[in-house]
C-alpha cells in the first residue's frame, strides 16, 4: 500500500499544474452518488471529497442520501442516481431477478458492521448478548445487511426469544427509540457517541466486533454506466484509495479536520470520537477489490435470515476489473 500510495502521489503532483491552468472548477465530470446514510463510518469517501482527491481526477461529487440500501438501488435502476453506495445485497437482490442491465459492484469500503448497540441501561461492564434474549430491538428494515448481520450475530450466540422490530425505516430508528420504542436500538457514529454524551443511552458493543468481516458497504452502478465510464470509474477509486490509506494511518483528530464541513451540526471532539471508534473496530478495507470468500458468508447472512431465493454467481453482479486495474496501473 505504501509503495501504491507512493507512485500514486507522484502522478498526482505531475498533474497538478494542468488542474492550475483551468481553475479548480473547470473541466470537472459530475458522479452523482446516493449514499445509504450519512454517517461518519463512510470517513474515506468524505475525505476523498475534502482533501480534492476526487477534484484531481477531474470529478465532482454530487452526494445524496438515499436513507435505505432499497432507496439507493431505486435511484441507480432509475439513472437518477450514477453510483449508489450502499450493502452489495441490494444489488444480489436485483441480480438474482434477472435484470438485464446488472447493478454491479465495482469497490468496497467497509468490511464489517460500523453500528453500535445501544441500551436504556448503563449496562456496558456487564453486558453480554446473552441480555437480549426476551429484549426488543431496533436494528434495521427486514432484508437490509444491518438488520440482518445483527440476526445472525444471535443466532451465533445462542441467544433466544429476542424481537427484531422491523416496522421502523432505517433513518427513522433513533427518533423511534427516543421516543420509547424497543429495548436497544443499533446507531452508527456519530449519532451513538452524541446520544451517549446527552445522556439517552449507553453504547454496549460494538457490532462489527461480533460480526466479524463482511462486505458491508460498497460502491454500485448500472453495468451500462461502467461501460461508458471506465476512465470516471478508475480515477474515482484512485482517489477512494488515496483517501483509504489516510484514513487508516493518521490520527482521529487530524481526519476530523476535513470532516468537519461535511458534518457541521457535529462537534469536533464528536468527529474525533467517531474516527477512532471506528478505527478500533478496523472498519475499512485496504484492498476495494470484494473478494469470494466475503461475498459466500454474505450469502450465509442472508440465507440465515430468510432472504436468500436463491445463490448466486461471484462474477454474476461483483467486477473487480476496475480495481485490480487501477492496482496494475500504480504498481507499474
Amino acid at each position: 500500500m505504501k509503495k501504491l500510495l507512493a507512485v500514486l502521489g507522484a502522478a498526482v503532483l505531475a498533474l497538478l499544474p494542468l488542474s492550475a491552468c483551468g481553475g479548480p472548477s473547470d473541466g470537472l465530470t459530475t458522479v452523482k452518488i446516493n449514499e445509504v446514510t450519512h454517517s461518519i463510518f463512510y470517513a474515506p469517501m468524505y475525505l476523498a471529497d475534502s482533501m480534492g482527491y476526487f477534484e484531481e481526477e477531474g470529478i465532482k461529487i454530487e452526494l445524496t442520501n438515499g436513507g435505505g440500501a432499497d432507496a439507493v438501488m431505486a435511484s441507480v435502476l432509475s439513472g437518477d442516481t450514477d453510483i449508489g453506495f450502499c450493502g452489495p445485497e441490494a444489488a444480489l437482490y436485483v441480480a438474482l431477478g434477472g435484470s438485464q442491465d446488472v447493478p454491479t459492484v465495482f469497490g468496497q469500503l467497509t468490511k464489517r458492521d460500523g453500528s453500535f448497540l445501544v441500551s436504556r441501561k448503563d449496562e456496558a461492564a456487564t453486558f453480554r448478548w446473552s441480555d437480549l434474549a426476551g429484549k426488543e430491538i431496533l436494528a434495521g428494515r427486514r432484508g437490509g445487511v444491518p438488520a440482518m448481520t445483527f440476526e445472525y450475530i444471535l443466532k451465533e450466540q445462542h441467544v433466544d426469544n429476542y424481537k427484531l422490530n422491523f416496522d421502523v425505516a432505517f433513518n427513522l430508528m433513533t427518533s423511534a427509540f427516543e421516543a420509547g420504542t424497543a429495548e436497544y436500538c443499533t446507531m452508527f457514529e456519530p449519532t451513538a457517541s452524541e446520544y451517549q454524551a446527552a445522556g439517552k443511552g449507553y453504547i454496549v458493543a460494538a457490532v462489527g466486533e461480533a460480526g466479524g468481516e463482511v462486505p458491508y458497504t460498497s460502491f454500485i452502478a448500472k453495468r451500462s454506466w461502467l461501460d461508458k465510464h471506465e476512465d470516471i470509474t478508475k480515477g474515482f477509486l484512485r482517489a477512494m484509495l488515496r483517501a483509504v490509506d489516510y484514513a487508516q494511518t493518521h490520527e482521529p483528530a487530524e481526519i476530523a479536520e476535513y470532516l468537519f464541513k461535511q458534518f457541521p451540526s457535529t462537534s469536533y471532539d464528536s468527529i474525533t470520537t467517531s474516527i477512532k471508534s471506528y478505527q478500533g473496530i478496523d472498519a475499512w478495507v485496504t484492498d476495494m477489490a470484494m473478494t469470494k470468500s466475503s461475498f459466500d458468508r454474505l450469502q450465509d447472512i442472508i440465507d440465515a435470515a430468510g432472504e436468500l431465493p436463491a445463490r448466486a454467481e461471484f462474477r454474476l453482479f461483483v467486477d473487480n476489473s476496475y480495481v485490480n486495474g487501477v492496482y496494475a496501473e500504480l504498481n507499474k
